[in-house]
């Protein structure tokens, strides 16, 4: 659903990000009932959602009344937190736009990996501030609610042990991923005048030409007075320019000699003019105290001019002993650690940088060279060699204006470490989010969906054909215990003629037994629960906020007790976690002892929004199964192997019989007493449509194994937390 095309009316001031510009919301609301949860009310223009021909659902049509989405304000930072740039260079996170190509991480064989990725969104929100300081004296100021890579896998910065806002959180214990900054300042260096004068020193003395002389013809004695830089990197050459024009000289462009074979285009600034050169003669010279800002100018000009960064190692090359000697001492005025190589044979000596990727980066922070193909740290190894244990997690005490941003890894590198990103909003365009742990804090309720739906089930196009609902949202979500959509939606079908089918992990679905008993008594109603895990701390971890098996089984038993041939899908079925014979046999016993008539079951899919967060919540919550899975699902794929898959259809399918669990004699009663229709069968075990979400977060749905014989009704679980 496009927000555009769905919604009349004036938004309300409160709305998300972006949205207050758009046509429809007719307002936002947080109540303290539902607490973290804020409820953004439009009015829908259609009801009856169309599936695409190309599909492979078993059904035409579904209604959606609500829309989960993730906040903005989820996980976010201080706008001058610095974000590394795809080319190597550092921007702040304020000044990031949609878009922009910066550097995230990715699994590539045994290490995580420095990759290219962009900006897929940005908002702002305001929330409360903490201080994150590391051993190397990086500082991090985000929210208690973002989540940073340490070497125990993802955690907030603030948590609890136990209770209700249980989760991993950051302790004194643990270490982050990536290279920090060391406790580099990072001004605005660009503007600093002893900055500038530091590169002009360090770029002209390193890779620049001054002549002051005489030249004596036949007919005269003449003053020669020449400046002049080339370089092959425009980069550095429109820096040194700019900077002489900050100072007062102004200089010519020529170019200077052309491309070859084996050498790039040269172009040369220059000028003739005495006072000029006499001016960069002094402005180049060093300072009897130089300051810090100088010091880093000189190192950026001098590394701009003759620095290189190839294979992970840093130099810096010069046959001037006072250039060496200089260069060495900036260094160690930063406490960067460098050693003199010996002399090459024309004498050039190399100043070679210590200290691995966090050395260099820390070096590129304080130095900021203009040549960004230098700078780049894609494909690299992920390798924390500084020292990034948190030494301290301080509540500021009050609230800053903070930015997040959403990537295509899922993550970014944040003042040197790795940060996590908000999953769920993969643009900025639509609002039919599908992955995130933080997918139910923003309600999206369609409060005309029922006068809508009826008026569209009068169309003389209607071919009454089934409809199905929870295959994107949970129709039983908590938001339905406020606003009462389902009623009005199962009242409008039956009255219409229109079969129906839910799918539900909501227990709210007991109020309506009675209203779906009487719509019973017009069309085909089909009920379904999905119950994917019974262990409670299991289920808590990865469906938060979700009830429990226990209470979802309750409300099987009351379906069956109203009448109806519950169907509990028991998918996805998670390796290594849930798919032990004990925890098979105990769930498939609970399904059975709370009525249900047949199951349906399939293994894990990882659809690509949905992988890495899972993977990272994997990473978190069972580190030790990491490898495991990446052998099951590796590089982008989504099934599971058709290996495990036919080992997990030897494991369960004698169970379901075991427990006559697979509804063959319901289904046949059914389909002899009202023909052909939907109708969901063990057949379709290991069967599915591409991930379905409902409040929440993303969907692990199971794909189709074999192609369905006959019709069914064969619609994967609505989301797993």
């Amino acid at each position: 659903m496009r927000w555009r095309g769905q919604q009349l009316g004036v938004a309300d001031e409160s709305a998300l990000p972006g949205l207050e510009r758009m046509d429809g919301l007719v307002r936002s609301v947080t109540t303290p009932e539902f607490a973290g949860i804020t409820f953004h009310e439009v009015l829908a223009k259609s009801a009856l959602n169309h599936v695409p021909g190309a599909s492979s659902m078993p059904f035409n049509w579904t209604i959606n009344p609500y829309r989960g989405c993730s906040h903005a304000c989820s996980y976010c930072l201080d706008p001058d937190t610095l974000i590394v740039l795809a080319d190597g260079r550092q921007r702040r996170l304020g000044d990031l736009r949609v878009g922009d190509h910066i550097v995230g991480t990715e699994r590539s064989g045994n290490y995580r990996r420095y990759v290219e990725t962009t900006v897929r969104a940005k908002w702002s929100t305001h929330k409360r501030a903490y201080r994150i300081t590391l051993a190397d004296g990086t500082q991090i100021i985000a929210s208690g609610d973002h989540r940073f890579l340490s070497d125990r896998g993802w955690k907030h910065v603030t948590g609890t042990m136990s209770g209700s806002e249980q989760r991993p959180f950051l302790t004194t214990n643990n270490r982050l991923q990536g290279f920090g900054l060391g406790g580099a300042m990072h001004p605005d260096l660009l503007l600093d005048a002893d900055f500038r004068r530091g590169y002009l020193a360090g770029m002209i003395r390193g890779d620049g030409m001054i002549f002051r002389g005489t030249y004596v013809d036949a007919k005269r004695t003449r003053e020669v007075n020449r400046f002049r830089l080339a370089l092959a990197d425009a980069e550095a050459l429109d820096r040194t320019r700019a900077f002489l024009l900050a100072e007062g000289i102004e200089t010519l462009l020529r170019p200077f000699t052309p491309a070859t074979t084996t050498r790039r285009q040269m172009t040369a600034i220059h000028t003739a003019r005495r006072d000029a050169v006499a001016h960069v003669e002094d402005l180049i010279r060093d300072p009897v105290d130089p300051s810090s800002g100088w010091r880093a100018g000189f190192l950026s000009g001098v590394f701009d001019a003759e620095g290189s960064c190839s294979r992970g190692v840093l130099r810096i090359s010069n046959s001037d002993p006072n250039i060496i000697r200089t260069i060495m001492e900036s260094l160690a005025h930063y406490a960067l650690s460098a050693v003199v190589e010996p002399a090459r044979a024309n004498g050039v000596r190399y100043v070679r940088l210590l200290g691995g990727l966090p050395a260099r980066q820390r070096f590129f922070q304080l130095t900021r060279p203009a040549i960004t193909r230098k700078l780049a740290i894609l494909g690299t190894a992920v390798k924390t060699a500084s020292d990034l244990r948190v030494v301290g997690v301080e509540g500021l005490g009050y609230d800053i204006d903070m930015v997040d941003i959403t990537t295509g890894t899922g993550d970014f590198i944040a003042n040197g470490v790795i940060s996590h990103n908000c999953f769920a909003r993969g643009t900025h365009e639509y609002l039919d989010l599908d992955a995130g742990a933080d997918f139910d804090s923003q309600i999206i309720v369609k409060t005309n969906v029922a006068d809508v739906l009826r008026r569209e089930l009068r169309a003389g196009s209607w071919q009454h054909e089934h409809v199905a609902l929870g295959t994107n949202t949970d129709p039983y979500q908590r938001a339905e215990g406020r606003y009462a959509l389902m009623p009005s939606i199962i009242e409008a079908l039956a009255e219409s003629g229109t079969p129906l089918s839910i799918l539900t992990k909501g227990t709210l679905i007991r109020r309506d037994l009675g209203v779906l008993a009487a719509a019973r008594e017009h069309v085909p109603v089909d009920l379904a629960f999905s119950i994917a895990v019974f262990d409670d701390a299991l289920q808590h971890s990865i469906e938060p906020g979700t009830p429990t098996a226990t209470a979802r089984l309750e409300a099987v038993r009351a379906a069956t007790v109203a009448g109806f041939g519950v169907t509990v899908f028991m998918m996805p079925v998670m390796p290594h976690l849930t798919d032990s014979i004990p925890a098979l046999d105990d769930a498939l016993a609970r399904i059975k002892e709370a009525g249900a008539v047949r199951v349906v079951y399939g293994a894990l899919h990882l659809r690509p929004g949905v992988k890495p967060w899972f993977m990272q919540w994997l990473e978190r919550e069972h580190p030790e199964l990491v490898s495991s899975y990446r052998g099951l699902y590796p590089g982008a794929t989504s099934n599971a192997p058709k290996g495990y898959r036919q080992w997990l259809a030897k494991r369960v399918r004698p169970l379901i019989r075991a427990h006559r669990l697979d509804g063959r004699a319901e289904e046949e009663q059914t389909m002899r007493a009202r023909g052909p229709g939907p109708v969901i069968t063990t057949r379709s075990a290991g069967a599915s449509l591409a991930g379905v979400t409902a409040t929440g977060g993303p969907a692990w749905a199971p794909r189709r194994d074999t192609k369905p014989s006959g019709p069914r009704f064969d619609v994967s679980p609505p989301t797993l937390f």
